[in-house]
């Protein structure tokens, strides 16, 4: 049941409906048994995995939160994150861990006799995964109480606006609201289907479009060259910003009408200056977790510069895989991982050489920053848009071969018989995201400046909805972190 489908719209106005019908009491089931329905009309065996991974936490955290000896509560918690965990990488990775081995046996010309895994790969078992562990290790340090109402603790790990694709949320951020007598407020209300409209627009009318454009060229990079593999590059940087930005609005969005505040996941991240800067504002949710529950606890930067160097790259290399069984992922997340590293490398040089020239904290150098960032950044989406590392790097061959005869729009022919018209439209699309981008505020926020402009907000609704049902794609497009 996708966010985008008039199919979720009568979901959730059905649910929340009957959710402010409901005594506060019954409020909690009225949700759980929503929210499991929203997971079983993707597939009826998801919701098997997704109850096991919730019992595994509720027994583990009640008995570590019981017991006394801290060797007990540490074994408790290594049993749990090894069930946990055992279940994603076993649905997830085995068959992928199986075939890279496969591969490498039939290089050396050796027999490998082991069958091929195929596990029906449960939807947004990545994110709720993190969200279950985090929840553990946070009972096992102390942070939060262990929730012993087994329902209520079902709801916090499968709550629908955000299950499949979060954000990732922390439980003591998330558990204490479903205690909380949420009333309907007109301002909520407002808020949270604002919040809703500016993601079905940037889905529907910005990232669908491109996402036209980009598969033309990325599923078949033997047939361009040059300036439409540069295009569909920086397109793919739009259009997954703007894809997975829909995604976290809807959800935060669909939450705020009933009352619920979920974490933002994104801040502006094509305005970062630095690669450090940009993992701050990228899927806020998942860096920060990778921060509190692998780099701290390895050590952070608190170690000698050898380990932090393995601490760090270990960070990005597990980021890049937890987002899919492919190789093209491991090597996006390692070239972030260098990037942060030659970052490191290069501060100090760098900083000499703007001092020298004045512009040490001159909105040039930000600019510069900026600009190296961005390029950086897109230049590694390549290898995460890639269908194999073999077209990545066929692709990036074929980029520096530049011809100024290239047609540019041949990618949209199958969008429309005027491509001309398309590439106008997404280039003036691009320019209303950007300068959305850089109001202040988190992106999920963009329409709040206008909301406070009197009736100019109900101009900029309207456009928007009409910009939905005459300017949006057609043909429904799944999003794309529902495949991590």
């Amino acid at each position: 049941m996708a966010f985008n489908s008039l199919e979720f719209l009568l979901f959730f106005f059905t649910v929340a409906a009957i959710y402010f019908l409901c005594p506060q009491r019954y409020r909690w089931a009225w949700l759980l048994a929503a929210s499991y329905y929203f997971y079983a009309a993707w597939a009826l065996e998801y919701v098997v995995w997704l109850a096991v991974s919730t019992l595994t936490v509720y027994v583990l955290a009640i008995r570590i939160a019981g017991t006394s000896s801290q060797a007990r509560r540490k074994v408790l918690l290594v049993l749990g994150l090894v069930l946990e965990l055992g279940l994603l990488v076993g649905l997830k990775y085995l068959s992928f861990f199986s075939d890279s081995l496969r591969a490498l046996f039939e290089s050396f010309n050796l027999l490998y006799n082991v069958p091929a895994f195929q596990f029906l790969f449960p939807i947004g078992i990545s994110f709720y995964t993190l969200q279950t562990l985090s929840y553990l290790v946070d009972v096992y340090r102390g942070r939060v109480e262990p929730e012993r109402h087994l329902g209520i603790l079902a709801l916090f790990v499968s709550f629908f606006p955000q299950l499949v694709a979060g954000p990732i949320e922390r439980a003591g951020h998330l558990l204490p609201q479903f205690r909380v007598k949420h009333d309907l407020s007109v301002s909520s209300v407002s808020s949270g289907l604002r919040l809703m409209l500016w993601g079905m627009f940037k889905k529907v009318v910005v990232a669908d479009r491109l996402a036209i454009y980009v598969d033309a060229v990325y599923n078949n990079p033997a047939d361009h060259r040059g300036f439409p593999i540069i295009l569909a590059t920086y397109f793919y940087a739009v259009q997954i910003y703007c894809d997975f930005s829909a995604y976290t609005d809807v959800a935060l969005g669909v939450a705020k009408v009933m009352g619920y505040d979920l974490v933002g996941n994104f801040r502006q991240p094509y305005s970062a200056s630095s690669i450090a800067d940009f993992w701050r504002r990228w899927h806020i949710s998942l860096s920060s977790w990778f921060r509190d529950y692998l780099y701290i606890p390895l050590g952070g930067s608190r170690v000698s510069r050898w380990r932090w160097y393995i601490n760090l790259m270990l960070v990005f290399l597990l980021s890049g895989l937890w987002h899919g069984a492919d190789w093209t992922l491991v090597l996006w997340g390692g070239m972030h991982g260098l990037y942060y590293l030659v970052e490191a490398w290069t501060q100090k040089a760098r900083d000499k050489v703007f001092r020298s020239l004045h512009l040490e904290k001159h909105p040039v150098r930000t600019a510069i920053g900026v600009f190296v960032t961005l390029n950086l950044v897109c230049f590694a989406w390549l290898f995460f848009r890639a269908n194999s590392i073999s077209d990545a790097f066929l692709l990036v061959s074929n980029m520096v071969q530049v011809r100024t005869s290239t047609d540019l729009y041949a990618p949209w022919l199958e969008l429309a018989d005027d491509p001309s018209l398309q590439m106008a439209l997404a280039s003036g699309l691009i320019v209303l995201l950007a300068l959305a981008h850089v109001l202040p505020g988190h992106d999920s926020q963009a329409l709040s400046w206008i909301g406070k402009r009197g009736w100019i907000r109900w101009i900029a609704y309207l456009l928007l909805a009409l910009a939905i049902l005459n300017l949006g794609i057609a043909k429904q497009m799944p999003f794309v972190y529902l495949q991590f």
